[in-house]
């Protein structure tokens, strides 16, 4: 019994065996299909070479084009004035900003004054007698003396004799010594040199002030200029007196300014000439942070693209006949973000948007967004 069930097994897994063997030979005899090709689609624009202007992006500081630091050359106490000496006060042009106690200085001028009027005075009896032709004129110099004004200017010597008798007297050593003493008498009072605003006060009402001793910074607000550096090779392109287009950090204000300076020499440790523009407002403030956008040239049959298309800093992909292949081109201008490039050929398709993963050779599906036009310049 135990071998006709052995031998019943033995021809059971011989018919599996078979019936296996049959599946396994069928399954490898079956022809795989080949996997679907993956063809990419990518944005492509068609090239339409024209006009290209360079703007160069700058920026910098706003700084009052006419600005004066306040220094005083005599000594004395600050005295109360109709406006207080604050940072923000206007002044008209003239206006006393600082006055300073002269009333020392003031009597010794007045001294001198009086030492000179009564030396003339002194000489009026010898000119009736010895000079009766010039007595008038200095009779009437006489009359105009105001002690309380300034001293008139000397009459005109007419002769030589006449000139050594006044001389001689020591009349014009006087005359000079008082007008000295005048002058520096007008500095106890510092006036504004033209209409502006205070923006520098570093004393007040009661203070002593010394001898060279700085008092403030006062400005003109109505004109600025800003200060911008610019490479070397681009500098030599712009021209004084050409309209810039400024705007805020936040690009919400527009300005127009102007080119009034280029500076001669470049800086040895940037390699760059700093150029300075004007802009007139009178919404603008000093120390206020604005870009600018200067035009340096025009650069014929070119276009402008992305800078990220751009292949080894020379070459750019293209597609031809649905295959993307690489050219060479010549870059004449880079931004932060976008890059000149001449020396491609009119309605050559290129993409507008890099993808991973491209290669030349690869087969891709062209998908027209828009063309690279830029209005030429007239």
């Amino acid at each position: 019994m135990r071998k006709i069930i052995l031998a019943f097994l033995g021809v059971i897994l011989i018919i599996a065996s078979v019936y296996a063997s049959k599946i396994i030979i069928s399954s490898k005899s079956k022809i795989r299909k080949a996997p679907p090709k993956v063809i990419k689609t990518v944005y492509v624009d068609t090239v339409s070479n024209s006009t290209i202007p360079i703007i160069i992006p700058a920026n910098g500081n706003l700084i009052a084009k006419r600005r004066v630091e306040i220094y005083s050359e005599v000594q004395g106490i600050f005295k109360p004035a109709f406006k207080l000496f604050k940072p923000g006060e206007k002044y008209n042009k003239n206006e006393i900003f600082v006055t300073i106690n002269n009333t020392e200085y003031y009597a010794s001028v007045q001294s001198a004054k009086s030492n000179l009027y009564n030396s003339i005075v002194a000489i009026m009896a010898d000119l009736r007698l010895d000079f009766p032709d010039i007595y008038p004129k200095w009779e009437a110099y006489i009359k105009s003396f105001d002690l309380d004004n300034t001293t008139p200017k000397l009459p005109e010597m007419s002769s030589e004799k006449e000139n050594y008798f006044i001389t001689g007297r020591g009349i014009v050593s006087n005359y000079y010594s008082v007008k000295n003493l005048e002058q520096r008498l007008s500095k106890y009072s510092i006036r504004a040199p033209f209409k502006g605003i205070l923006t520098e006060a570093l004393v007040t009402e009661g203070t002593l002030i010394r001898n060279n001793q700085k008092l403030g910074e006062y400005i003109d607000p109505s004109l600025y200029e800003m200060e911008v550096s610019l490479g070397k090779n681009y500098a030599s392109l712009l021209k004084i007196g050409e309209s810039v287009q400024l705007n805020n950090i936040e690009n919400t204000e527009k300005y127009t300014g102007k080119i009034s300076r280029i500076n001669g020499s470049v800086n040895t440790a940037t390699q760059t000439i700093a150029v300075f523009i004007e802009i007139k407002n009178s919404s603008l403030k000093e120390g206020m942070y604005l870009e600018a956008k200067l035009n340096a040239k025009n650069e014929p049959n070119a276009i402008e693209v992305n800078r990220s298309l751009l292949l080894d800093e020379n070459k750019i992909f293209i597609v031809r006949d649905n295959v993307l292949d690489v050219i060479e081109v010549t870059p004449t201008y880079f931004s932060e973000t976008k890059v000149v490039l001449k020396n491609i050929p009119e309605q050559t398709i290129i993409l507008s948007n890099p993808f991973p993963g491209a290669y030349v050779g690869m087969l891709v599906k062209p998908l027209q967004r828009q063309k690279v036009n830029i209005t030429k310049t007239k």
